[in-house]
């Protein structure tokens, strides 16, 4: 299997890791341990960690096992405030350029996520979620709008995850993105921000609640040991 393939594979098994909480912040992600864990090369197994670090998911320290961020509250804060705006802003934008397959798309996933809510990974759906939002963003057909979003998204996942999980609700979900394909779909700006503002109007004070339980409940040791 080619390298980067490899890497993608590993670094997206380490993310849901991460969201589901097996890997919490301050969790060493030791490259030699966890690339005999796997069953493959530290190559791929360092590439990973990059993708992730990329992300801002983990934090890389010379010399040192990375580690899994710990969310600063008054970053977070900043960055959903940028987040927020660039969804509003891609979406306005979509009401001009998208394509009819453009918007099609986004009805196939949210179709998808009404389907499999009930059974699906919760992970799964947050993926199908944020694939809803990374693609508002490409039928913006701006690539430096895409680009920028998707940097702001991931560097928020994980706290969206953990944000989205205890608003779990199918109707609420489903009929939000829904109002957004069908302002889209009528080409409507206006209807579009204003579907995007109900849907994230709850997020900052979300992702702040998350932040602040993860930050008084302490530390945590990585699954493979403390560093000395």
């Amino acid at each position: 299997m080619p390298q980067k393939i490899l890497a993608d594979q590993i670094a997206n098994e380490l993310r849901r890791d991460i969201l589901r909480g097996k890997l919490p912040p301050g969790t060493f992600v030791k490259e030699r341990d966890n690339a005999a864990e796997l069953g493959v090369s530290r190559t791929p197994m360092r590439e990973a960690i990059r993708i992730l670090a990329k992300e801002g998911l983990l934090q890389l320290r010379a010399s040192r096992s990375p580690v899994v961020t710990q969310l600063d509250a008054r970053e977070a804060a900043d960055q959903t405030a940028v987040l927020i705006a660039l969804e509003k802003l891609s979406a306005e934008l979509a009401c001009e350029h998208a394509t009819d397959a453009d918007i099609d798309g986004l009805q196939a996933m949210v179709d998808e996520m009404a389907r499999r809510f009930d059974r699906a990974d919760p992970v799964d759906i947050f993926e199908i979620d944020m694939g809803f939002h990374t693609a508002i963003a490409a039928a913006s057909h701006n690539a430096s709008l895409a680009e920028t979003h998707r940097s702001f998204l991931e560097r928020l996942w994980r706290a969206r995850y953990l944000a989205a999980v205890q608003r779990r609700n199918r109707e609420r979900l489903v009929s939000q993105h829904r109002d957004i394909v069908e302002a889209l779909r009528r080409r409507d700006p206006e209807a579009v921000r204003g579907a995007i503002e109900i849907h994230l109007r709850d997020l900052a004070a979300d992702i702040r609640r998350v932040i602040e339980r993860e930050t008084h409940s302490g530390g945590v040791n990585g699954r493979n040991g403390r560093e000395s």
